[in-house]
């Protein structure tokens, strides 16, 4: 993953990085409808085996409207990380604005059987339809 274009963030060992690309072929700006992919790495730097087990998003467009995401594990998989093992996956969402901004966290199950919260860095979701203003 390229690191000038992602965004990471550690958590007890677990670094998760995400980098957002907007979709020109998937979006349709004229109908509102814009649509980002985002590639995350999992990567255990710990010295402990851990599973993901579920996800929470807070997704959130540029008028402030947002929907929480919950579920198990990423895109149908509870992946198990041993020390030094990374996991890599993409997913997407749209959004009815130009912009707007994702963050969560993973619930870990560590192989002692003890469960953490492991954050996904805040990132944001720009497209070049989205007009720049300075305050």
């Amino acid at each position: 993953m390229d690191r000038d274009c992602a965004y990471f963030k550690t958590t007890q060992d677990i670094e998760v990085s995400v980098a957002p690309v907007f979709l020109v072929d998937r979006s349709v700006p004229e109908d509102s409808f814009f649509v980002w992919a985002y590639n995350v790495r999992i990567e255990n730097k710990g010295n402990r085996t851990v599973t993901l087990r579920n996800r929470h998003w807070r997704i959130t467009d540029a008028d402030g409207n947002t929907e929480i995401v919950d579920g198990e594990g990423v895109v149908g998989e509870q992946p198990v990380l041993e020390p030094g093992q990374s996991y890599e996956y993409s997913s997407g969402t749209p959004l009815s604005t130009p912009s707007g901004i994702m963050v969560g966290s993973y619930q870990m199950e560590s192989d002692d059987g003890l469960f953490f919260a492991v954050d996904i860095p805040a990132f944001s979701l720009d497209s070049p339809h989205e007009s720049s203003s300075f305050h």
